[in-house]
């Protein structure tokens, strides 16, 4: 680069007015097919990669044919060459977390760029999930590069001009963010690749209020995008939020929204899903949506009347196609009876608690009661709740007792164990009763993330889990930052330490664990101490009802999965811990789809 860099500051210099302009970057119509790129005959199979073809599951066929037809209009590549394609413009992939959607749509990305190698797809995901993109990629052995524009680095697959102009406006070292990323951009524009960014940063970016090297920026991520793909589509489901609003702008009417749990919490934020993967066809159905989905519980047939609206725009498969590779999984609900500490400081707060402030309080004292040793309410039990012996005593609180025992018969058994929780304080609580009873240290035989862990030590851990040969026994993870998109296969037992509100969160949390790669039979736990966290799995299920009806095919029969739970049982017997246990409850966490609506979806069954 030294030794060329008289002749690339002559050639490309003059070139950097455009450089930093969006008028420099000149694109053709991203619609025209490259003639020369294949034959007129066939489908877009003939496109895809041998390897790819023969290693793909059926539902993932099914998948890149319906994407086509939804993007392009169609299968067979003389029609594509038509003017007139029948496109519907956007679609969602409603296949469960852990069933390749990162596979199959890179698949269906290489395809598409060799009949529309000018496309500009842009891959918008959470920017923890970038790097497992970029990783895929690599994996795969992708041709078309992969530019990563969260990463500060270059990847070596920039444009050789692109990258010759940011050394020459770079000086005395000095790497300007916003250069780095408009040579991204500019390799990019120029074809044949692909584009990740994170919702964050695509907010950011697209940001009104931007000046300077923003400006440019801006409008390149807004107009030039040819296919829009959104990771974790669901993300974008708050008409109020920024990241829903700024992805709205973009000009590109083909958009593909990946999302195991589409449904979040109710169908207003489906309907937000909707206008963001097809506004033309959301705005078209926006009255007749809003009039169903009041009456649901008037009008019994009213979910399925708007399953049928949606149908064409959502590929869901079933759960059951885990069930063709992977041993199995098996959800209980654990009722444990409160220590009598617990039960003082539950009554201090009202059954059913509004306020957030109150829920937690529940959460917390369910784990261990030490969790709200600060708290005013309760400063006449102070100086009880603060004496060490109590916060590292794990029988002061029965879910820190239940978690603590299984974790070490499970580490017996060389089984390792995910303990997930909404709260950051529970994780930590039971990292140090870990240490102090067991010796155990973090980053060895414990494993902590949550929102602030850097991108690269993240996957350090993850790879930690899923490596047999490590000493990892149990890793501790916040369920809102770690409960998307990555592979814990490594582990086979999963606790849900506390009940949210929205069971799709739960769902992909389980799903970190139960998913393609897995070879141990998952067992999911879910331990409740309280009458209102038993009334927030009703409520997850009649959500997940409601889930089910909308985005499932009708009669898709449930393949229940049963196998002894050693471990559990063993825990239930002893005589030092039955006391501790009141009730066990098997309750899927996919409740299956019926045809008869006048009846209230199913309860866990006692």
């Amino acid at each position: 680069a030294q030794r060329t860099r008289g002749r690339y500051e002559r050639k490309h210099l003059g070139q950097s007015p455009l450089f930093l302009d969006v008028a420099g970057f000149r694109f053709s119509d991203s619609s025209a097919v490259e003639d020369s790129l294949i034959n007129e005959e066939g489908t877009v199979w003939d496109l895809v990669p041998q390897r790819a073809k023969s290693t793909m599951y059926p539902h993932q066929r099914g998948g890149f044919e319906f994407m086509w037809k939804n993007v392009a209009g169609d299968t067979n590549l003389e029609r594509l060459r038509q003017p007139l394609s029948d496109s519907k413009g956007g679609c969602i992939i409603s296949h469960p977390p852990g069933t390749g959607k990162t596979r199959l749509t890179i698949v269906f990305l290489q395809s598409y760029l060799k009949l529309f190698p000018k496309s500009r797809p842009v891959i918008v995901a959470p920017s923890s999930l970038l790097l497992n993109w970029e990783a895929e990629f690599q994996k795969w052995e992708v041709d078309n590069p992969f530019h990563n524009l969260n990463s500060k680095d270059f990847s070596l697959q920039e444009d050789e001009a692109t990258v010759s102009v940011f050394r020459c406006l770079s000086h005395a070292g000095k790497r300007n963010p916003h250069l780095i990323r408009m040579v991204k951009l500019g390799s990019w524009v120029k074809g044949n690749s692909v584009l990740g960014i994170s919702y964050d940063l695509f907010r950011i970016l697209t940001a009104d209020d931007g000046d300077g090297y923003a400006k440019p920026i801006r409008e390149i991520l807004l107009k030039y995008p040819g296919l829009l793909v959104l990771e974790e589509g669901h993300t974008a489901r708050n008409e109020q939020s920024l990241v829903w609003k700024a992805l709205k702008k973009v000009e590109t009417d083909k958009r593909i929204v990946l999302s195991g749990t589409p449904f979040q919490n109710n169908i207003k934020e489906l309907y937000n899903t909707l206008c963001v993967v097809s506004p033309k066809f959301a705005a078209d159905l926006e009255q007749k949506w809003a009039s169903l989905s009041s009456s649901i519980d008037k009008n019994a047939r009213a979910l399925e009347e708007l399953r049928d609206i949606i149908s064409p725009l959502v590929h869901k498969c079933s759960e059951n196609v885990k069930k063709v590779s992977l041993p199995g999984i098996r959800d209980t609900v654990i009722h444990l009876k409160p220590t009598d500490l617990q039960k003082e400081l539950l009554r201090r707060i009202p059954e059913n608690p509004s306020s957030f402030y109150e829920q937690n309080l529940v959460s917390l004292i369910s784990v261990h009661p030490s969790l709200v040793a600060n708290r005013k309410e309760f400063s006449d039990l102070e100086s009880q709740l603060k004496e060490r012996g109590c916060r590292l005593n794990p029988d002061t609180g029965v879910k820190m007792k239940f978690v603590v025992e299984l974790i070490r018969l499970c580490g017996g058994r060389k089984e390792r164990v995910i303990i997930f929780s909404q709260l950051l304080d529970p994780l930590n609580l039971i990292k140090e009763q870990l240490n102090s009873l067991f010796d155990w240290t973090l980053g060895r035989e414990i494993l902590y993330m949550d929102g602030k862990l850097d991108v690269k030590q993240r996957q350090i851990s993850i790879n930690s889990v899923n490596d047999p040969k490590s000493d990892v026994k149990v890793l501790l993870a916040s369920i809102k930052a770690c409960s998307e998109g990555i592979s814990l296969i490594g582990a086979s037992r999963v606790v849900l330490l506390d009940v949210l509100w929205n069971p799709s969160v739960e769902q992909q949390a389980i799903s970190r664990a139960y998913r393609n790669g897995q070879t141990k039979f998952v067992h999911v736990y879910c331990p409740v101490t309280s009458k209102w966290e038993v009334d927030k799995i009703e409520q997850q299920t009649r959500k997940k009802y409601h889930s089910d009806v909308l985005l499932s095919k009708n009669n898709e029969a449930k393949m229940d999965s049963v196998s002894e739970d050693n471990i559990l049982e063993s825990m239930v017997e002893h005589e030092g811990l039955r006391h501790i246990f009141e009730k066990l409850s098997h309750a899927p966490r996919v409740v299956p789809p019926t045809t008869c609506l006048n009846s209230c979806p199913p309860k866990p069954s006692s």
